[in-house]
């Protein structure tokens, strides 16, 4: 077998190539968790009882570490860039285990040919997002390659994660409640638009969504699961919660927000908009009796202002999709390639 496009999708053929090979070999009690992020305990010992200590130093501090590469094509797209881009990527991703994040490092493969102009604007980019995401980036690599003018970041993100939290996608619970914090497939689309020439108003969702977690919080929700929904879509973003955490989900299609004009390029190209990736939407899956106050705190916020109720959590296995004509049917995550490159 041969690595295809598809093993980058995010879907099944990706799930299979990290459980056949890199699971293989990196598996362990940490990795083996596969959440956006993973959580870490440092420090922490007890106080020395050779000091003559009354009391033990405080418990491990609780840590989130993520890491993700973007080869996105084309570099800059209506709403964003790879620049911003990558600093939003890893921010989410930490943010999604309930961490505040705080650092991050960048690591830079640039081809031979790159415009010096282009880069100058992305790094600047970067620079921007990460100052109003609250990171600071502390580390960073370069290396020159051969090829035609392309360009690839790759992002760690350290995050620190507050006492009390517990985000894990393992946490969904029968009665729970699932809400999306807005349209999805706007990414997709504009990434899709721009590589077939096709003229419209549609602008990539690619933001940090530190303002839409803060206010779930700040609400005194109490969140069980986050996911960002990234590639593979919503649909394997909730299969992969059915999995983890044992339970069955059933999605209302008539609820999940889809822009008018996202909505007619998908029925153009025979796209699903469950399966279509995102830069700037997440899902909370919270307790059913705080599903209407975690709705408002996340409508209160830019980011989450078109959040919408989509769905429940019941006991069983699997995920389902309630139709518009009232039928009910199973669906699994994305196979095949999807839009390959898309982030």
């Amino acid at each position: 077998m041969k690595i295809t496009m598809a093993h980058g999708s995010g879907g099944q053929s990706s799930a299979q190539l990290m459980s056949d090979i890199f699971g293989k070999y990196f598996n362990n009690e940490i990795l083996g968790r596969m959440e956006d992020a993973a959580v870490l305990e440092v420090g922490g010992a007890g106080a020395s009882a050779e000091a003559g200590a009354s009391e033990a130093a405080p418990g491990p501090a609780r840590i989130a570490c993520s890491t993700d590469s973007f080869v996105v094509t084309p570099l800059e797209f209506k709403g964003g860039d790879i620049g911003k881009l990558c600093v939003c990527g890893t921010v989410n991703d930490l943010l999604m285990m309930g961490a505040v994040p705080k650092y991050l490092t960048c690591g830079f493969i640039l081809e031979e040919g790159l415009d010096i102009d282009i880069l100058d604007r992305l790094v600047a980019s970067m620079a921007k997002q990460a100052e109003e995401a609250g990171v600071k980036i502390v580390a960073g690599d370069t290396k020159v390659v051969e090829g035609k003018g392309g360009l690839y970041i790759n992002t760690t993100g350290i995050g620190e994660i507050p006492a009390g939290r517990d985000v894990s996608s393992s946490n969904a619970k029968a009665g729970d409640a699932i809400i999306v914090s807005g349209n999805l497939g706007d990414h997709h689309a504009c990434i899709l638009s721009h590589r077939m020439e096709i003229e419209n108003d549609i602008r990539s969702d690619c933001a940090a969504l530190g303002d839409v977690v803060g206010a779930l919080f700040e609400a005194g929700i109490h969140v069980h699961t986050m996911r960002d929904v990234t590639r593979g879509g919503l649909g394997t973003v909730i299969n992969e919660i059915a999995g983890s955490s044992g339970v069955r989900v059933e999605l209302e299609e008539e609820a999940i927000p889809v822009h008018e004009d996202v909505r007619g390029f998908a029925d153009i190209l025979g796209l699903d908009p469950l399966y279509m990736g995102n830069e700037g939407k997440m899902i909370a899956v919270v307790p059913a009796e705080e599903a209407e106050a975690a709705l408002a705190a996340m409508r209160s916020t830019e980011h989450g202002k078109d959040a919408a109720l989509i769905g429940t959590i019941s006991e069983g296995a699997g995920a389902f999709l309630r139709t518009r004509l009232g039928a009910t049917r199973r669906f699994d995550v994305l196979y095949g390639e999807g839009l390959p490159r898309i982030c």
